[in-house]
């Protein structure tokens, strides 16, 4: 007696390709005998479809192309989200105010600080290959110039709207742009001096309207509008310039 062939299993995990909207789009296919649905998941890995181990090849086709439009907006805000890799030496870009400068590295013995000129920084190192020394020394003097602007700002914003903050910090903070406390200590992510200054104003004068309104009510956007009328349009564009790190600004 003649036993029956059976199929073998399809692969539990397949890299795809797909044209969805005019796009051509990679995905990875996912197959699992405890699901019983297509799922679609999309985050900085990219699209990834998950489906039951024996779903038809027509079932899957007809669930991306009714998603098309969802997938390709979603994909597109993703990579929008994805900050480029700082590089650290010669001739790397570096944002400075909203502007782009060229990093020189020079050899030298002795220490100096770094410099800025109208299209480059220019830093001294002992060694111009370690480029963790030089990272060490931009990002000090990025902390620096932030203390700096910060309380220009500061000095500037806070008669105006009748405050007076009693402690200014540096935050790196992953998600938030800035802080303030019940106290009067105003905290400011020192990256926000890699943006214009025009964004930098704005967060500027959000975090001391908390010193008035410890909160987001329609209260508080009256002071902010009161030292920032055109608040709406920057905040947007705040959001935009870097998306993952937000928190209630």
């Amino acid at each position: 007696m003649l036993k029956r062939l059976q199929r073998p299993p399809p692969p539990a995990v397949e890299q795809r390709s797909i044209q969805l909207a005019d796009k051509l789009v990679s995905y990875t296919l996912k197959r699992s005998s405890k699901r019983r649905t297509i799922g679609l998941q999309i985050n900085d890995n990219g699209l990834t479809v998950s489906m039951p181990i024996r779903a038809s090849e027509k079932w899957l086709h007809s669930v991306l192309q009714e998603k098309a439009g969802w997938v390709v907006d979603k994909l597109e805000n993703w990579q929008s989200r994805i900050v480029p890799v700082q590089r650290w030496g010669e001739g790397e870009c570096i944002l400075f105010r909203g502007e782009t400068f060229v990093l020189r590295v020079i050899q030298a013995t002795q220490k100096c600080p770094p410099r800025l000129t109208a299209t480059e920084l220019i830093i001294q190192v002992a060694d111009c290959n370690n480029q963790a020394l030089i990272k060490k020394m931009v990002l000090l003097w990025y902390k620096q110039e932030a203390m700096r602007v910060f309380e220009e700002c500061v000095e500037h914003f806070a008669p105006l709207m009748g405050v007076a903050p009693r402690e200014l910090k540096l935050t790196s903070a992953r998600t938030q742009w800035g802080s303030c406390t019940v106290q009067g200590v105003v905290r400011l992510n020192w990256k926000l001096v890699t943006m214009p200054l025009q964004l930098i104003d704005y967060v500027v004068v959000h975090e001391l309207a908390h010193l008035k309104e410890m909160n987001h009510s329609a209260a508080f956007w009256r002071v902010v509008e009161s030292a920032c009328p055109e608040y709406a349009e920057l905040r947007k564009e705040l959001h935009k310039w870097n998306p993952a790190v937000d928190g209630e600004i």
